[in-house]
């Protein structure tokens, strides 16, 4: 019998609680480099990388990139981890993913974190089958270099740090252009926008206010979720990575309130 792929984990040091961190589209474990020391102090964060990116495999199947899949990949990596209950933060895409598992599995996730993730809460109909199909042929066609040159691209955000910025350059070669494809082309219905208002887990959108695609995502989270606080920074889409204190200092803050004290004692 073959073997479910799994998605790659890396288990960082750290103190009190898991974190599980989700990259966005095109970025990898990469994308949180500048976050880690600072979230470390207060919790054990977990990076994982999307099918097709970086070091997880690109499943054939379509199913296991239907983003209602997601939740059940990301209890395989709890399980794997050896937690009960952690922490989870999405990235843009990463944080249409996370949004999907809180809201199925509320009795594992101590608290979400998140950054400006229109996927998330898309209306669907707006949705157009034809760019997803087109983009996919042109990461089939262009490889890694069109991956590199994709605006998107989290390592094209500027005033990167010279040691973030290589990161992600050598990991985008990495990725795997059919894995990114089958993402786009399997995994584009993302949104839980119907759903938003079942919400009972602690929340905390951390949002760069700087991107006008945004204001009105957001205001419709603050309008729906329950449990939501927001905390502004100014920053554009990629909000740990252009205000990397502003955001440390907010997840910092929200996971202290929601952790016991003696699970942030070094053991």
């Amino acid at each position: 019998m073959a073997t479910e792929p799994t998605l790659h984990v890396d288990v960082h040091d750290g103190v009190g609680e898991h974190l599980l961190l989700v990259h966005g589209f095109l970025s990898s474990r990469a994308h949180w480099l500048p976050n880690l020391p600072r979230l470390a102090e207060v919790c054990r964060p977990v990076t994982i990388e999307l099918w097709g990116h970086g070091r997880s495999p690109s499943p054939i199947e379509p199913e296991w990139y239907d983003p209602a899949a997601y939740p059940a990949a990301f209890e395989t990596v709890r399980e794997a981890v050896g937690c009960d209950r952690w922490f989870v933060c999405g990235q843009s895409l990463g944080a249409a993913f996370t949004m999907r598992y809180v809201l199925d599995c509320p009795d594992r996730v101590l608290g979400h974190i998140f950054t400006n993730s229109a996927a998330a809460v898309a209306v669907e109909a707006k949705l157009d089958p034809g760019r997803m199909e087109a983009m996919a042929e042109a990461f089939e066609q262009g490889g890694t270099e069109s991956i590199r040159a994709q605006r998107m691209f989290p390592g094209n955000v500027p005033g990167l740090p010279d040691d973030v910025r290589a990161a992600l350059y050598e990991d985008a070669g990495l990725h795997d252009p059919v894995g990114i494809a089958r993402m786009l082309r399997y995994g584009s219905s993302t949104s839980s926008r119907s759903r938003i208002g079942e919400n009972v887990v602690p929340t905390l959108l951390v949002v760069g206010e700087q991107e006008q695609g945004f204001v009105s995502p957001r205001r419709y989270l603050e309008e729906t979720m329950p449990h939501l606080q927001v905390v502004p920074a100014d920053a554009g889409h990629g909000v740990n990575l252009e205000a990397p204190a502003t955001f440390d200092e907010a997840v910092v803050r929200f996971i202290t309130e929601l952790t016991p004290a003696e699970k942030n004692l070094v053991s």
